[in-house]
């Protein structure tokens, strides 16, 4: 036998200390980022499952026979519940990802390779149109696959596209339009329909983001309008099993109208002296765990078992949604649909009876609630979106509901009146500590910055200190926020690409 170089219980014992250190993932103290369906035994068969197929590599399901079998299952139930069975525009297949960037990621890459196939030898570059609101995850995959990416403004008081606006964008050149259901900053349900009705007589692809509700809207207790493949003109879905399918990171289904557009998603090659390469997915060898764990919760649970974990988060947004209501100088943006809510100040009222949702948020984190804090943002057309707080709500919310609405009402009132952080006037004095003042700060945003440069940028905003995840951000991310809406841009993201890699990055050796 191998000898090992440390005792395995140590080992198992410092990841326990490491793991206290984490954002709580169960027990419904964290609204964003986990999705706890309350129930400890589908955990316990989702640990089960992935640990059953540990060493199966998903790279080729006519060797592991159970990978196509799990698949399959998978695919089937999602075009079950998202309507895409009986269709008459063409076979609905799908594919398992990775995760909701990953099933975006090839939605986009497939409309561009369709969009070509039709245009061979055409110069131009295909746009990727959608609402400002669209996931980040087009951004990425815009500039992956080299697309325009044609951001259509939307209503600042509710986060709502119009399809008038969407179809004033549609021309030759657009290979695809993509709508949210919903979207995640303002949980607005596009309107997949009518975005429908106006690409499908063009002959343009429509995809409908349903990465982080889909698997909750389609057993949502109250009726909505059309939004999935119901919907004729709807070309591809996605939509994410490890959101509201319960399952651990990181597994999602991709569904596609019609085989021949799908078979685009895929790469294959024998131009090399190895095996035949055919992958449907981004990547090639792949765990197999998070399928198995996907599959097992699903056959379990069955459409009834996700009906009723629907029907407790929806019970559970219903009694946040009252309680938020009620809160004066606080709104809840737009007309949610699903499990999630964003709020902003009440600019109604007078600033004295305000509630800035970053100071809000500040507040709730202190007596151990962890919520997301989103920035505003200023639209191509000028105006101008809040800055609001994110919750995503999870069945096991319901659970401690009322808990939460305490300590919701009372970080509100600790914090009425306080205005928010002044961005500008932080840079201004941040621009103290930066060589050349506010002018060496233009010159950083135009520039490209080294990372010594940038981690000495993040070092004068107060953002870098010490080793790992000590280097996280302060407690009090209000004037973090307010910091990423006042910087330029670029910087902005330069900055945050350094932090984020230095996280990680591991302590210097001595002799460094």
């Amino acid at each position: 036998m191998t000898a090992f170089r440390r005792d395995p219980a140590d080992i198992l014992a410092e990841l326990g200390r490491l793991r206290a250190g984490d954002a709580p993932t169960h027990g419904g103290r964290v609204l964003s980022y986990v999705y706890d369906s309350g129930e400890a035994e589908l955990d316990e068969l989702a640990a089960a499952a992935a640990r059953l197929v540990q060493p199966v590599n998903g790279l080729d399901p006519t060797t592991f026979t159970s990978v196509a079998a799990m698949e399959s299952g998978l695919v089937g139930f999602a075009r079950r519940v998202f309507h895409g069975e009986r269709d008459e525009g063409g076979v609905v297949v799908g594919t398992i990802t990775s995760g909701g960037t990953e099933s975006c990621l090839l939605a986009v890459k497939t409309a561009r390779d369709v969009w070509r196939a039709a245009r061979a030898g055409t110069p131009r570059v295909p746009r990727l149109v959608a609402p400002v609101t669209v996931h980040a995850a087009f951004h990425k995959a815009a500039e992956y696959f080299g697309l325009v990416l044609d951001l259509v403004p939307v209503d600042p008081a509710t986060g709502a596209a119009t399809p008038s606006a969407i179809e004033q964008r549609l021309g030759d050149d657009v290979a695809l339009v993509v709508v949210s259901a919903p979207s995640y900053p303002f949980a607005t349900l596009d309107p997949v329909a009518d975005v429908a009705a106006v690409c499908a007589p063009r002959g343009i692809a429509l995809h409908v983001d349903a990465c982080i509700g889909g698997f909750a809207l389609a057993f949502w207790p109250d009726e909505l309008p059309a939004w999935d493949l119901a919907v004729p003109g709807v070309t591809s879905l996605s939509a994410d099993l490890h959101k509201y399918g319960y399952a651990p990171k990181g597994v999602s289904v991709l569904l596609t109208r019609g085989r021949d557009r799908q078979r685009h998603q895929y790469f294959a090659t024998t131009a090399w002296p190895g095996y035949p390469v055919v992958n449907p997915t981004m990547t090639g060898s792949k765990p197999a765990g998070p399928l198995a764990a996907a599959w097992a919760i699903v056959e379990a649970l069955g459409e009834p078992g996700f009906a009723e974990l629907t029907g407790r988060a929806a019970r559970a947004t219903g009694v946040l949604r009252s309680t938020l209501d009620g809160i004066e100088g606080l709104r809840v943006v737009g007309d949610p649909t699903g499990p999630l809510l964003a709020v902003a100040a009440d600019e109604g009222l007078a600033p004295e009876h305000r509630v800035d949702p970053h100071h809000w948020a500040d507040a709730a984190r202190e007596a151990g609630w962890q919520l997301q804090l989103q920035p505003g943002l200023t639209q191509a057309d000028g105006t101008r979106l809040p800055h609001t707080t994110h919750l995503t709500v999870t069945p096991v919310t319901e659970t401690v509901a009322a808990e939460l609405s305490v300590s919701l009402v009372s970080a509100a009132d600790a914090v009425r009146g306080t205005p928010p952080v002044d961005g500008d006037a932080l840079v201004a004095g941040l621009a103290t500590q930066v060589p050349g003042g506010a002018q060496g700060l233009v010159a950083a945003a135009s520039a490209g910055l080294d990372s010594e440069a940038a981690a000495g940028l993040l070092a004068a905003f107060g953002l870098l200190g010490g080793q790992g995840a000590e280097r996280a951000l302060p407690d009090r991310l209000a004037p973090v926020l307010a910091l990423v809406e006042a910087l330029p841009g670029p910087l902005t993201e330069r900055l945050l690409v350094e932090l984020l890699a230095r996280v990680v990055e591991p302590p210097a050796a001595a002799s460094d």
